[in-house]
């Protein structure tokens, strides 16, 4: 009897699963730094470069764009460094570009475990976003380092950072949810990510400040959620010579939440096809 009245009762219940699902989320937490631990394994086990990709890549893309905009096309930079201009945007564009793909891919790379046990999918495509969290710290450190070489100290305007990444990651969950579970249902829509994500790195200012862009298009060109994140992130790393426009960051937190909301709902009204259909 003692070992009975210690074992844990499950109760199977008509509709548990939709008034019980943000609590079977918090529930199922472990799984979420599970899946989350695995997943920076992965990305770095068995690697050439390992950590140090996270260093390449921006630096090599910085170079690139610093080159083209910078020295070729000859846009201003308004007196800051060309390659720190480039490389402030660039960080918040490669964290949201990195957690959207793998976001959208997710349940593609987790199919045998959708089909085998009952958990909140949702953690799955919420799990992916701790990779790109940590190339962004090795990313924000290299940052700090450039300033400080190239004579633009910290100030106390990247206590401000958070905010822009969280804009950031609203974002990529919002759209990575609408991508992951049509992803399931069309297995060809993994191939418009990336093109997505390559006109979104050209459309967005990342190697160029959005003073190049006419006015009358600035609000227009504002509903790009990104748009508002560059800005604002900029701003922390140049100061007041790039300052964020008002009405970009008020856009950028508009229009997160909306496809954080819409993906939330459309993900949660496919999700119980994901096992039949994967």
């Amino acid at each position: 009897m003692s070992n009975i009245d210690h074992q844990e009762l499950l109760v199977l219940e008509a509709g548990r699963t939709e008034r019980h699902y943000w609590r079977d989320l918090w529930r199922y937490r472990e799984l979420l730094y599970f899946l989350a631990r695995r997943d920076i394994s992965v990305r770095y086990k068995q690697t050439v470069f390992g950590i140090a990709w996270a260093v390449v890549r921006p630096l090599a893309t910085m170079l690139i764009f610093t080159l083209v905009f910078g020295r070729i096309a000859k846009l201003p930079s308004h007196g800051a460094p060309y390659s720190l201009l480039v490389f402030s945007g660039m960080l918040p564009w490669f964290f949201f570009a990195s957690a959207l793909g793998d976001t959208s891919n997710s349940l593609l790379a987790n199919g045998n475990l959708l089909s085998k046990v009952y958990f909140p999918r949702l953690i799955i495509p919420v799990s992916t976003v701790m990779v790109p969290l940590i190339d962004l710290a090795i990313g924000l450190a290299l940052l700090i380092a450039m300033m400080a070489a190239m004579g633009y100290p910290p100030t106390v305007r990247l206590l401000l950072v958070p905010a822009f990444i969280l804009l950031a990651f609203g974002a990529a969950l919002g759209l990575g949810l609408w991508f992951a579970a049509m992803n399931v249902k069309y297995r060809d829509f993994q191939f418009v990510i990336p093109f997505i994500l390559m006109i979104g790195l050209y459309v967005s200012p990342i190697g160029f400040s959005t003073n190049v862009i006419p006015e009358r298009w600035r609000l227009l060109y504002s509903l790009n959620p990104m748009v508002g994140v560059i800005e604002g992130f900029r701003w922390t790393v140049l100061g007041d010579s790039f300052p964020p426009r008002f009405e970009a960051l008020l856009l950028s937190a508009m229009t997160v939440a909306i496809l954080l909301a819409s993906g939330v709902w459309y993900f949660r009204r496919t999700e119980r096809s994901f096992a039949d259909v994967i």
